[in-house]
C-alpha cells in the first residue's frame, strides 16, 4: 500500500500497526518509541508500568513558554472476523485502502489509538515545528482499564497544558469524560459425571461497537442473549451448561457468544431456536444479522450440576446490562452505563468480565455494588480493577479555547465541544496534576473495538495542520 499523505504521520502509523500491541502486549511497542526517541537524540524514560514518556526541548523563541503534555494511548483493542487466522498477539496488521479510508483486512485498525500515537511521535521528529517545550505521555493499557495512567508518577511530567489525541470524530473537542471501573464478577461452579451427548449454540452476527461510544445505539449484547436463549430452551427440557464462553473485550460490546449443554428430555429445541431468532431480530432492529446457530456438539463425560446451572443462567438474566440512566443536563449523553464484555466457564467459575463507566462518582459506586450483591446472592464474588474518576468539564480552558480558534481559522468549519460517556485518560491525569488544563481531539475513526474500524485519510491530515498550528500558539 502506497504512503498516504501526510507521510510524516503515516508512516509512522504503517511501522506502528506492523508491531502486535494488544492491551497487555507493550514490549515491542515500547522498545520501539524509545528507538525512535534515541533515533532524534531525545530523553526518554519507561517506568515499570510500560509508561512512556519522551521530552522535547522548546524550539528558538519558545523556550521561556510552560511545556505542553502531547498524551496518547499505546495499546489497542484485538478483535478479528471469525474467518481471521492472523495472530494479533504476534503479527502485525495488513492495511488497505478504499479512497479516504484506512483500514486493517479481517481485523481491528487500532487507530484507537494508534494514529493518536503517531501523531505525537511526527510532532517529536519535524525539526521544522515552533512549539514550546514537548511532553509526549505515552500510556499502556488504556484500553482494559486506563491501568497504565493509573501507575504513573506525576513526578515524571513538568506541563500542566495538554493534548490527548485520542478523540474519533473530527471537529469535536472533548472536554469531559466519564470514570470507570472493569469488574470481575464469580460464580461458582459444581459439575458432576455424565456420559452424554451435547448441543452447541452460536449467538453471532451481532453490530457490536464500543461501550463507551455506542452503547446507546440500542444494539444486543451477545452473553445476555444468550442468557435470554438458553432460558428459553431450557423449559421443561432439563438443561445442564457444559461450557459458556464469549472471547471479547470489557469495552467491545459482545458480538457473539457460544455455549454447549445438554438435554435431560427431549424437546423441540431447534424450532425453538428458529422462533427465537425471529423474535429478537423483530426486537434487534440495530442487529438485522442476527443468528442463532444449533447444532450437535459431539459428546461430554461432565455436565454442570442443576444447582450450577440454575445459578449461571440466574446470573445473566438478572444482571445489569447497558445504559442504566442518561444525563439530565446534556441532552443524548448516557450518564451511566454497563457492559458484559468477556464470558468464561471453568471448573470453578464462571466468570463475567464487565466495563462500568459512569460521569457521576455515587452513581459508578452503586451499580458496582449491585454487582458485588448479585454475586454474593448467588454464592460469589466480584473484583474490581483499574478504578478511574470522571474528567470534570473546565468552564474555563486556555487550552481549548486556542484549539476550537485554530480549528475555525483553518477549516471554516464551527467545532463541537463534547462531554463522552467513553472513559478517558484525563481524568486520572487530572487528579494526579493539580490543575491541568487539557482537552482532547483527533482525526475521524469509524467502528472502533470491531474489524469494521477505519479511518479517514483527509481528517488526519486536518488533525495534524491543527495540531502543528497550535503548538505554535500556545
Amino acid at each position: 500500500m502506497q504512503t498516504p499523505e501526510p507521510k510524516a504521520v503515516f508512516g509512522i502509523f504503517e511501522e506502528i500497526c506492523a508491531i502486535p500491541h494488544g492491551s497487555g502486549n507493550a514490549e515491542a511497542i515500547c522498545a520501539y518509541c524509545l528507538r525512535f526517541a534515541e533515533r532524534l537524540g531525545l530523553s526518554a524514560q519507561r517506568d515499570a508500568a510500560d509508561n512512556i514518556v519522551i521530552r522535547k526541548p522548546a524550539s528558538s523563541g519558545y523556550e521561556d513558554r510552560a511545556p505542553v503534555i502531547l498524551q496518547a494511548h499505546l495499546d489497542m483493542v484485538t478483535e478479528k472476523t471469525a474467518d481471521c487466522e492472523k495472530d494479533l498477539e504476534r503479527e502485525g496488521l495488513t492495511l488497505r485502502r478504499d479512497g479516504d479510508r484506512l483500514f486493517a483486512e479481517k481485523t481491528t485498525l487500532g487507530a484507537d489509538d494508534g494514529i493518536g500515537v503517531a501523531l505525537a511521535l511526527a510532532v517529536l521528529a519535524d525539526k521544522t515545528l515552533a512549539h514550546p517545550p514537548i511532553e509526549v505521555l505515552l500510556t499502556s493499557d488504556e484500553e482494559i482499564g486506563i491501568l497504565g495512567a493509573a501507575e504513573l508518577d506525576a513526578m515524571a511530567l513538568q506541563g500542566r497544558r495538554m493534548l490527548n489525541l485520542d478523540e474519533e470524530e473530527e471537529g469535536v473537542f472533548t472536554a469531559g469524560c466519564a470514570g470507570g471501573a472493569s469488574a470481575l464478577c464469580r460464580i461458582p461452579t459444581a459439575w458432576e459425571s455424565r456420559s452424554t451427548g451435547t448441543y452447541e449454540l452460536t449467538v453471532s452476527g451481532l453490530t457490536g461497537g464500543h461501550s463507551g461510544m455506542e452503547i446507546q445505539k440500542g444494539g444486543a449484547n451477545a452473553c445476555i442473549l444468550m442468557g435470554r436463549v438458553l432460558r428459553e430452551l431450557n423449559r421443561d427440557a432439563g438443561l445442564r451448561l457444559v461450557d459458556l464462553n464469549c472471547e471479547g473485550k470489557d469495552n467491545a460490546i459482545a458480538v457473539a457468544c457460544t455455549a454447549r449443554f445438554t438435554l435431560l428430555q427431549n424437546a423441540d429445541i431447534y424450532e425453538r431456536a428458529a422462533g427465537l431468532q425471529t423474535q429478537l431480530r423483530k426486537e434487534y432492529a440495530a442487529d438485522p444479522d442476527l443468528c442463532l446457530t444449533l447444532r450437535e456438539g459431539g459428546t461430554t463425560e461432565c455436565v454442570m450440576t442443576d444447582c450450577a446451572t440454575r445459578r449461571c443462567l440466574d446470573f445473566l438474566l438478572l444482571v445489569p446490562n447497558g445504559v442504566m440512566e442518561m444525563s439530565r443536563t446534556l441532552s443524548g449523553l448516557v450518564q451511566t452505563s454497563l457492559n458484559l464484555g468477556v464470558l468464561h466457564t471453568t471448573e470453578h467459575e464462571m466468570t463475567a468480565l464487565f466495563a462500568v463507566r459512569s460521569s457521576v462518582a455515587a452513581q459508578k459506586k452503586e451499580l458496582l455494588e449491585r454487582l458485588e450483591t448479585l454475586c454474593g446472592l448467588l454464592g460469589g464474588s466480584t473484583v474490581v480493577r483499574g478504578d478511574y474518576p470522571a474528567w470534570e468539564y473546565r468552564a474555563d480552558s486556555e487550552v481549548r479555547t486556542a484549539a476550537l480558534e485554530v480549528y475555525r481559522e483553518l477549516t471554516g468549519k464551527e467545532p463541537r465541544v463534547n462531554v463522552t460517556h467513553a472513559g478517558l485518560e484525563c481524568g486520572l491525569l487530572a487528579e494526579k496534576l493539580p490543575g491541568l488544563d487539557a482537552v482532547a481531539f483527533g482525526p475521524g475513526i469509524c467502528g472502533a473495538h470491531t474489524p469494521r474500524e477505519s479511518l479517514s485519510i483527509a481528517s488526519t491530515e486536518t488533525v495534524w495542520n491543527v495540531l502543528k498550528e497550535l503548538l505554535r500558539r500556545l
